[in-house]
């Protein structure tokens, strides 16, 4: 199969069967409306990048690193520094909410849209459960979530919130970033890397969510396409920048010798 359609069914309008709908696709939602209807209407994915195999590797030994803990019902090191009196979270779902295909989830009845998310981390502390969610990055700068386009970190937070709230859990409306930053100031590399990790703490705000899902379920259910979005840095979305001008381009070179051609093809791109 091409690698620019995706394996789950596209959606179909006024269809029973509920959707699944990724916290992922939210974001993609959030940023660019017409990429995420050409998603899952078309199967017309955004083209992928490679994985990020080094912070994949990182969070897994994260997760091994608070489990042992977990095992033993004692606060992680990075809690006591941070004066938290709170512990890893033990649940019999916890594997399941962690793993991407599955996650934390919750069908959306108003919308027949299931939403789910895989958390890195559950802590708890005063019988309200803590989401944590681990980043890693390089830079010789201290880390923080005060960038524009970090609210993406923000908007994923928020969605983890809400799916355990829908699921029935007490949770805290501050949740965690395990920010990791590699150093680049040491001498040498030594097949090594050295880290330095930070605790951000965030208070998170899930009311945007419902009143989305909303607006998603009218972008799915509609024939038109909708507007383009903004580039996660800034700016109109790369993706449909690009897929316009070499159109464009390629419209502009098969019509060099058909002049009414050319005329109707230039009217109809100038609707999208």
């Amino acid at each position: 199969m091409p690698s620019t359609y995706s394996r789950s069914p596209a959606y179909q309008p006024k269809q029973a069967e509920k959707y699944k709908i990724s916290r992922s696709k939210i974001e993609l939602f959030m940023q660019c409306p017409r990429c995420f209807w050409l998603d899952a209407r078309l199967k017309i994915k955004r083209p992928s990048s490679p994985p990020f195999n080094i912070n994949k590797a990182i969070d897994e030994l994260l997760k091994k690193e608070f489990d042992y803990y977990r095992e033993k019902g004692l606060p992680h090191p990075v809690m006591t520094d941070n004066m938290l009196s709170a512990i890893p979270y033990s649940h019999e779902d916890l594997n399941k909410w962690r793993a991407n295909f599955t996650g934390v989830g919750y069908l959306d009845e108003a919308t027949n849209l299931y939403i789910f998310g895989a958390v890195d981390d559950v802590w708890v502390e005063d019988d309200e459960l803590i989401v944590v969610d681990y980043k890693a990055t390089a830079k010789n700068s201290e880390v923080s979530i005060d960038s524009d386009w970090q609210i993406s970190y923000k908007r994923q937070m928020e969605v983890y919130q809400w799916l355990l709230r829908q699921n029935g859990f007490k949770v805290s409306s501050v949740g965690y970033f395990l920010y990791t930053n590699a150093k680049l100031d040491l001498d040498n590399f030594q097949d090594k890397l050295e880290f330095r990790t930070k605790l951000i703490p965030y208070k998170g705000d899930d009311t945007w969510i419902a009143p989305t899902l909303r607006q998603i379920k009218a972008v799915l259910e509609s024939d038109d396409l909708p507007r383009v979005g903004d580039a996660i840095m800034g700016g109109v979305c790369e993706f449909c920048s690009y897929a316009k001008a070499r159109t464009e381009l390629t419209l502009k070179e098969i019509t060099k010798s058909d002049k009414k051609l050319k005329k109707d093809l230039v009217k109809a791109i100038t609707k999208i």
